[in-house]
């Protein structure tokens, strides 16, 4: 599923307020002693608060004080299966309206491709030669395209490091641009592969199949439980060494609904909190950089399924050796 890069929208800080019902102190003592009180309380209600209790804010600037209470309201209770299929059902919707080009799934802002690519490849070359080539030129590397759109990224990108790469896109049409932009992509040895017409929540990939499993511009589309539930499918999907990406729009804080494609924006801890649920491990990070500054905020999450090595820090002889102040 293509998600866009959004308009800009002008939002106001975000807050959720902390209601202070305490009364004036009468003396020195008794202001202290409320004082220290009022501050723990605060300071065991951060500690506590879930990244998704968090508060946030729809397009059409309406608060909400948790991501529950938002996703009660756009797909109701549990088990409430009609509301949630006509969430998933005007997501898709929306982008039937769009045009099939590069331009129309990045939102009118097809001039970002060329710096979103950069950004993408850098971040992706330094992965495989980590995480999967090591000097090896002889490897059989495959790739799912999540959210493909018109292929934008497998034509640009992934089409060009990996040998397969697999689409995954519910919008047909598309799909159907995406076959014809790859038509004359590739060679033998690199190549757009399979072509699936199927929303995210209800695609399962191939068992230990991927390599790379690249999930950009379309997550916001899932529920947070739907999301979860994907890459837990995903995860026996990745073969060993094997990776995702996400690279994804950032809301400052907390989240931000889009009402009219049915998408949301969350925040790093947001992702973060999530990435946890599926029982992923965080093996690096990058931040999008050379997008315009009226666009939300654009992080390449990289994750596995094995946990990364520790990095055991050292300090060189000749620092150690140097003659200490006694403080």
């Amino acid at each position: 599923m293509t998600f866009s890069l959004y308009g800009p929208f002008v939002l106001g800080h975000l807050h959720c307020n902390l209601q202070n019902d305490i009364s004036p102190p009468v003396d020195d003592d008794v202001c202290f002693a409320l004082h220290r009180k009022y501050q723990l309380r605060r300071s065991v209600l951060a500690q506590s608060l879930d990244p998704m209790e968090v508060c946030g804010v729809d397009s059409e600037g309406k608060e909400f004080n948790s991501a529950q209470e938002m996703w009660r309201e756009e797909i109701g209770e549990e088990g409430d299966e009609t509301k949630k299929t006509q969430w998933y059902r005007d997501g898709v919707s929306y982008w039937e309206g769009v045009e099939a080009s590069v331009d129309g799934v990045l939102g009118g802002y097809g001039h970002v491709n060329d710096a979103d690519i950069i950004g993408s490849e850098v971040f992706l070359k330094t992965l495989l030669q980590e995480r999967l080539v090591n000097g090896e030129t002889n490897q059989h590397l495959v790739a799912l395209d999540c959210g493909s759109g018109v292929g934008r990224i497998t034509k640009n990108l992934l089409i060009r490091y990996l040998n397969e790469v697999d689409l995954v896109e519910p919008v047909a049409q598309f799909l159907d641009a995406a076959r014809e932009n790859l038509a004359s992509t590739g060679s033998e040895t690199h190549k757009a592969a399979n072509f699936f017409c199927v929303p995210l929540q209800e695609f399962t990939p191939a068992d230990q199949r991927y390599d790379v499993i690249w999930v950009q511009w379309c997550i916001g589309h899932l529920t947070d439980d739907d999301f979860v539930s994907f890459f837990n499918r995903a995860k026996g999907c990745l073969k060993p060494g094997g990776f995702f990406v996400v690279k994804e729009n950032l809301a400052k804080q907390g989240f931000v609904l889009d009402k009219e494609d049915r998408s949301i924006t969350r925040s790093d801890p947001y992702f973060k909190q999530l990435f946890r649920r599926c029982g992923l491990h965080l093996y690096q990070t990058k931040d999008q950089k050379g997008l315009p500054k009226e666009l939300f905020a654009v992080k390449m999450y990289a994750l596995t399924v094995d946990t990364p090595p520790k990095v055991h820090r050292t300090r060189s002889k000749t620092s150690s050796n140097r003659p200490q102040i006694i403080k």
